[in-house]
């Protein structure tokens, strides 16, 4: 069958043959995969800027944002069965006896970093033509939501921020109202935590470097948010529009990220959801950081994704969407293309979310 697989010694990627896997475990699940989305971390990939293969392997294959079909289940499988639409997680906890948060089904906050990621660490991906996968790491996806489906891994970022800000309100003694969020990027999971925020009734501005007039720029007025243009106002000048209860960061570039931090209001929030690679060192006044945290009672947080709950709550949230804004949310998926087109769109990107279509 056919897989889209990395060799990173060699510095190459390619469509390849693999051998179609087998139920091997009672609980063992066979799945078709219908589509899988193409983040920057595919792209990094691709460029080999990281990704490592299974131990005893040259190749990876990658892709791990993945929508599917059960086709076959293992005799043991009682919540899922042939004919559903499932997402499947992508880390796989650590094996250490001493790391709790694994050892609990929570491996998005694995102590010893030794966890494998499919399509991404030591585990191959996705975007090929079959997967098996045990039961506990899938996740059912409803019908109504099967053309927007392969959104569910991507917004599990935004979703788990989410339910970890829920909590941080309630160290309020009063309900906040009027809450006012900035959001920092419009890819995929800015727009995606634009419409999280704008769904909470939050008052949403989206600072991105795309011009005003750009399709991103129409999305995010389309759900009723702000959109406001790098071109038109300089970093410097973000305090202007704020001051900002929630910055949510997604531009995964840390001077824009920490260049905003004056705009945060007394007991605001910052969530980092981004990665940082290859830019250059830059002066930050972290005094004045530390001294707002502290007499603002200002928090910052970074968000990862990778649990089961993260992945339910991601379908909810998902569902929420489409009833709230539809149209929105079909449109943050800009490309849909064959496995075989798919090397040329790592190498070029374009768009907002690109999608593969490995089975219709």
């Amino acid at each position: 069958m056919r897989a889209l697989a990395v060799f990173p010694a060699r510095r190459e990627f390619r469509i390849v043959d693999v051998p179609a896997p087998v139920l091997k475990n009672e609980a063992d699940v066979m799945i078709r995969v219908r589509e899988v989305g193409i983040c920057g971390t595919d792209r990094e990939i691709a460029a080999f800027h990281y990704g490592t293969p299974p131990e005893g392997s040259e190749s990876l294959v990658i892709g791990h944002e993945a929508l599917g079909e059960v086709l076959e289940v293992g005799p043991s499988v009682r919540t899922l069965k042939p004919g559903d639409l499932v997402a499947i997680t992508v880390r796989r906890p650590c094996t250490e006896k001493s790391c709790p948060a694994c050892r609990a089904g929570r491996q998005d906050f694995c102590v010893t970093g030794r966890y494998r990621e499919r399509g991404i660490t030591q585990a191959h991906g996705f975007m090929t033509e079959l997967v098996v996968e045990d039961e506990r790491y899938l996740v059912r996806v409803p019908p109504t939501i099967r053309d927007v489906g392969v959104l569910v891994e991507p917004l599990t970022v935004v979703a788990k921020a989410s339910i970890e800000l829920g909590m941080i309100l309630r160290r309020f003694p009063w309900e906040p109202v009027g809450v006012k969020a900035l959001v920092l990027g419009a890819g995929p999971i800015g727009l995606l935590a634009a419409m999280m925020l704008e769904a909470r009734g939050m008052q949403i501005v989206v600072y991105s470097r795309e011009p005003a007039a750009s399709p991103r720029a129409d999305l995010v007025r389309s759900i009723g948010a702000r959109y406001v243009s790098a071109d038109e106002t300089p970093l410097n000048a973000v305090s202007t529009l704020g001051p900002f209860d929630l910055v949510f960061e997604a531009a995964g570039n840390a001077r824009v990220a920490f260049g905003t931090l004056d705009a945060l209001a007394p007991n605001g929030v910052c969530i980092l959801s981004g990665i940082p690679g290859g830019q250059s060192p830059f002066e930050i006044d972290l005094n004045g950081i530390m001294r707002n945290i502290v007499l603002k009672n200002q928090m910052i947080f970074g968000t990862v994704n990778a649990s089961r709950s993260t992945f339910e709550a991601s379908v909810r949230e998902l569902e929420r969407f489409m009833t709230i804004f539809p149209d929105a949310v079909r449109r943050l998926i800009t490309h849909r293309v064959s496995l075989e087109e798919t090397p040329d769109l790592l190498r070029q990107a374009s768009g907002i979310k690109q999608v593969v279509v490995v089975a219709s």
